[in-house]
């Protein structure tokens, strides 16, 4: 599952000490394992060996450069949803055949900067989406492949602000309109070829059904449009696959497979899979020192140094994270507590009620476990603190992947009256 493991007391992060890290580079630091990235990538590029998919990494998940180019070097693609990462993609030489660029609000800037680049395709959410892509196209004198990513009214039984596919949702075309485009409008748009078909239905979903009932309509929608004429010639099913965060039973790289693959496999279709959290949620850990322990008549607080602008999840979200000290010889005794950052917000607070060692003091250091994905990527400046460094583990070698940045750093694009 992932390679930070306890040993003799202490947590590892693959073959180095996780508190050795924290000394060095100090706190909040996101440790990842690179081992545990190329091993959940692997998985999912063998279980679908027999019909070769191309697998383009969620950038969005974490968009680390360093991150990003370990993934790509093992061969995977990139699935991007703005300028910003089209430039991050370009940053690490990604092959631009393997780039596909979602999201509903692409402006005309970063159109043409995909076009020009000469990605693989836009998934594309919207009529005037679609026209807007022919008409920067047609400028460039270039033909732009784009998918048509459809909203198949599918509930992803996942939280409510990471579900995708349900008809009140903003992302995709419904079905019906989604057929007019391909077969009624597509003519009138001599600068764009639709090529193929995307869903994408939400994120932590922990159960193959939704899957299959979106691929299910996907499939049938595909080869109604090709009895028609068009040439649909990918399919591209997203990402989504869920993660254990606590006690999450989520399908693994070969189950959704065996469930997927027979719907797919004869119907001459290049699948493209475009997996994040999957990836990356249990290849990273954030690293915070405890500052105060503050008990009140009604409960403990233990405050750390890193706050909800580092891990924005649980505040967000209500996500779980489980928390675990880094060195922990005398642990046997515990006590409920929230566990707090210094942010001025009652919001701030990255587990509520948890059972943690009685015996932690200021000094110790905590690791926030399965923080790999939308961890560092949701991050901010605010209360102007300073963003975490980034630390990526290769053995028994660390090295630093993003510096902390200084307060000179939160203040270098601003000018004073």
């Amino acid at each position: 599952m992932h390679d930070f493991k306890l040993k003799n007391n202490k947590l590892f992060c693959e073959n180095v000490p996780v508190e050795k890290i924290a000394g060095e580079v100090g706190t909040p630091a996101y440790v990842y394992s690179e081992r545990t990235l190329l091993d959940h990538f692997n998985k999912l590029k063998k279980a679908f060996a027999k019909i070769q998919p191309l697998i383009c990494y969620s950038m969005k998940a974490n968009s680390n450069l360093s991150i990003c180019r370990v993934l790509a070097k093992a061969g995977a693609g990139i699935d991007i949803v703005s300028g910003g990462e089209l430039y991050r993609a370009r940053k690490i030489g990604v092959n631009s055949k393997k780039i596909v660029y979602a999201s509903v609000g692409k402006t005309l800037e970063e159109i043409e900067a995909a076009v020009r680049f000469g990605i693989l395709f836009f998934n594309v959410e919207s009529i005037p989406e679609m026209q807007a892509i022919n008409t920067v196209a047609r400028r460039l004198k270039k033909k732009q492949l784009i998918a048509i990513r459809i909203n198949p009214n599918v509930e992803a039984r996942t939280h409510k602000y990471i579900t995708t596919a349900k008809s009140e949702n903003k992302f995709g075309i419904d079905i019906q309109t989604a057929k007019k485009m391909i077969l009624s409008y597509s003519g009138e748009f001599e600068n764009i070829e639709i090529c193929a078909i995307h869903v994408h239905i939400g994120s932590q979903i922990e159960q193959v059904g939704p899957f299959i009932e979106a691929l299910k309509k996907s499939v049938r929608l595909i080869e109604e449009l090709r009895s028609k004429g068009a040439r649909i010639t990918h399919l591209n099913i997203g990402g989504g696959l869920g993660i254990i965060y606590n006690k999450e039973r989520p399908q693994t790289a070969d189950e959704y497979a065996r469930a997927v693959m027979p719907l797919i496999e004869k119907k001459n279709l290049k699948l493209i899979l475009e997996p994040g959290r999957f990836i990356v949620g249990n290849a990273g850990i954030l690293l915070a020192k405890i500052t105060y322990i503050k008990d009140t008549p009604v409960k403990r607080f233990i405050i750390i140094d890193a706050a909800m602008n580092d891990l924005l999840r649980p505040t967000l979200y209500g996500a779980y994270h489980e928390i675990i000290p880094v060195s922990c010889a005398k642990c046997e005794k515990k006590k409920k507590a929230d566990v707090v950052g210094p942010v001025c917000e009652s919001g701030d607070f990255l587990a509520k009620g948890r059972s943690l060692p009685l015996l932690l003091k200021s000094g110790d250091i905590l690791a926030i476990m399965s923080a790999g994905a939308y961890g560092f990527s949701m991050s901010s400046n605010y209360n102007s603190r300073r963003r975490a460094a980034e630390i990526l583990v290769n053995g028994d070698k660390y090295r630093i992947i993003r510096k902390r940045e200084s307060y000179s750093d939160l203040v270098k694009n601003e000018m004073t009256a």
